[in-house]
């Protein structure tokens, strides 16, 4: 059990901080900060997600270790950018499925950055046999998809990712459907407020968000055969 009450104000300040000194230097310097407003909450956040996340799926994982669980580390990869910094300034939560480390699955996510805050569910630029599953899905099976899409419980959310700008060799051209099967992720969102995720009932409020999510993720694990 947890008595997670919200992330501390302390977090974003915290990430405005090191996005104007992004250097080991003055991390170091303050990592005591880090561990006490970004880490060590996430954490208890994860934690506190455990429960609540079956009533989204029983696959979906919460996993609370400070390395390779749930929480994304805040160290940038550089190897193959121009951006040489070597900080994240904003904190990502995944909740992956139960399979999701041996194969790319649908998972949900939370972002808390400077620039935006979120919660989304979904697959993330998977690899061309997980998409061709995913759009032979959405084409077979378009009534039903379409339906998900102009749900109620989807009002507010917003698919986003990059598309083709033609529907994919094998596709019909002409199907209802064209601008989803041109899609390259299949993954939406609902935006999150600081005073959400500050708030003693963020938890619930979160919950709520990714309940609302679940026939657009059943409908992705059942395209990948994958149990829900």
């Amino acid at each position: 059990m947890t008595d997670f009450q919200g992330f501390p104000d302390g977090l974003v300040p915290f990430l405005m901080q090191l996005a104007a000194h992004n250097d080991r230097e003055w991390f170091k310097a303050n990592e005591k900060r880090y561990e006490a407003n970004v880490r060590q909450p996430a954490l208890e956040f994860v934690r506190a997600m455990r429960e609540p996340l079956k009533q989204v799926s029983p696959h979906l994982v919460a996993d609370d270790r400070k390395v390779g669980g749930s929480l994304m580390r805040i160290f940038r990869d550089t190897r193959f950018s121009k951006d040489k910094t070597p900080y994240k300034t904003n904190v990502g939560i995944q909740f992956r499925h139960g399979v999701g480390k041996d194969i790319h699955a649908p998972g949900c996510y939370v972002h808390i950055g400077l620039d935006e805050m979120f919660v989304g569910f979904g697959l993330w630029q998977p690899e061309a046999e997980t998409l061709f599953k995913l759009r032979t899905a959405v084409a077979e099976k378009w009534d039903r998809w379409s339906a998900i899409l102009a749900s109620p419980e989807m009002a507010g959310m917003e698919q986003f990712g990059e598309a083709l700008k033609r529907v994919p060799r094998g596709f019909d051209a002409a199907h209802p459907g064209a601008a989803e099967l041109r899609r390259t992720s299949y993954i939406a969102s609902t935006p999150l407020t600081w005073e959400t995720l500050s708030a003693p009932d963020s938890v619930a409020q979160i919950t709520r968000s990714l309940v609302a999510g679940r026939d657009y993720m059943a409908f992705l694990c059942e395209a990948l055969a994958l149990p829900f």
